[in-house]
């Protein structure tokens, strides 16, 4: 009797640590999925779903250096791991959402990787950079840019607290102005961004001519926004300190990766029903393509290694941003071993 107890109390243990392992192994994926299906706390209260879905969350986060409220929209890693990949939006940015999530949808395409994206919302003309004084097209209300301090030294606490994502373990991608921003950010941040992507950026802002060229533009978006606000005159120190071109040195062993198209409209580019924004989207695209072809050069002279696309056809437009950012994905993902 004593021995068919034994053997019963036995198998009875031998069960029981078969089901606890088999519960780990079941519940490990079910805990890592809830990293994604609750709101952190932010400073008015706690965050909100977006209507993109995707389980990206809209955050607020108090900034000192600008005196408000910044929204971030957030999409947690799939898994509570603790890379992030800032995205850096265009000259046009809105204070309603971040286009990322808007005319693309960036959430979508990371949605099963085990990464953190981190989309600001707003900047509209500001480079996310620090401005030198108040934007001045508002004058009746002028805005304090002060992005760099908040991108670098203000959110990274932030999202290390309620988002686990580690200040030393991130991305960082742009298109257009957000392009030239993440290659800014990411030479004077070594320690944050390990990895930059650069999507029809501005890379060469001192070379003679673009820097009327960013004039145009950014007043185009923001009526009275003035580049010399922003970085000062053409010879102003801060301004060579902002030309990724000129920094070149400070990428070395960083990975990057750099788009910018010839221009040629593709077949789906309806030229006659938007002749003014094609044509927009040509010159715009020709800057882009010749400051980064500028970048490469200076860069690959100082010993680092891009990862360059070229392609003949885009538009300075969303459609072209999309498919780079999925070719992109890829060597973001490998640089941060998400």
């Amino acid at each position: 009797m004593n021995a068919k107890n034994s053997v019963r109390r036995k198998l009875t243990a031998l069960m029981m640590a078969l089901l606890t392992g088999l519960a780990a192994v079941v519940g490990a994926p079910q805990a890592s999925a809830a990293n994604r299906d609750w709101l952190r706390p932010d400073s008015t209260g706690h965050c909100e779903w977006d209507r993109v879905g995707f389980w990206v969350q809209r955050c607020t986060v108090w900034s000192p250096a600008m005196n408000r409220h910044i929204t971030v929209q957030i999409q947690p890693a799939q898994r509570g791991g603790n890379a992030g990949l800032y995205m850096l939006d265009g000259l046009r940015a809105t204070e309603i959402t971040n286009a990322w999530v808007n005319d693309v949808n960036a959430a979508r395409t990371f949605k099963d990787n085990n990464i953190t994206l981190v989309m600001p919302v707003g900047g509209q003309s500001s480079f996310y950079t620090d401005w030198n004084a108040p934007a001045t097209y508002d004058f009746n209300h002028p805005v304090t840019y002060k992005w760099d301090t908040f991108l670098t030294k203000e959110l990274p606490p932030y999202l290390q607290r309620n988002f686990g994502v580690s200040p030393t373990r991130n991305s960082i991608v742009g298109l257009s102005m957000g392009g030239t921003a993440a290659m800014n950010l990411a030479a004077w941040h070594r320690n944050q961004f390990k990895q930059a992507t650069s999507l029809s950026g501005y890379l060469n802002p001192t070379w003679p001519g673009m820097y009327a060229g960013i004039q145009y533009a950014m007043n185009d978006a923001a009526k009275g926004a003035n580049i010399w606000d922003m970085w000062g005159s053409p010879v102003d120190p801060r301004s060579f300190r902002n030309d990724p071109t000129v920094q070149a040195g400070r990428f070395r062993g960083m990975p990057l990766y750099l788009a910018a198209s010839g221009g040629v409209p593709s077949r789906g580019e309806k030229f006659l029903e938007n002749p003014r924004g094609v044509a927009a989207g040509i010159g715009l695209e020709w800057m882009a393509r010749t400051s980064t072809a500028k970048f490469e050069m200076a860069a690959r002279a100082v010993g680092a290694r891009p990862v360059v696309s070229y392609p003949m056809t885009g538009l300075h437009a969303w459609p072209y941003w999309d498919a780079e950012l999925s070719k992109a994905r890829p060597h973001i993902l490998r640089a941060l071993g998400a």
